[in-house]
């Protein structure tokens, strides 16, 4: 005995005579929302290995641990960056 299914598995005759939503449907496929540019510079995708305990850390803050990890990273990047920019004008002022 076959199984009774709402949702029958297609054929290659139903591929072929299937349409794209947006074809069949253009008026509400207007209405679907799309993501709009970036309000920030594009992060770039990267892998990185980081060790457990930074891992668990950021974990237990909730949702949004990596962008927290980005977060803590620009704020040491901006610290150094900043005692270099202060470190070369000294140096300037020093040979003027």
């Amino acid at each position: 005995m076959k199984a009774v299914s709402d949702n029958p598995e297609w054929t290659e005759k139903d591929f072929a005579r299937a349409k794209p939503f947006s074809e069949v449907f253009p008026e509400l496929a207007k209405t679907i929302a799309r993501r709009g540019p970036q309000k920030e510079p594009t992060k770039i995708p990267v892998n990185i290995r980081l060790s457990p305990a930074v891992v668990k850390y950021f974990k237990s803050k909730g949702r949004g641990w990596q962008t927290k990890i980005d977060d803590a990273l620009n704020e040491i990047v901006t610290k150094k960056l900043t005692k270099k920019r202060k470190a070369a004008k000294k140096t300037q002022r020093q040979a003027a």
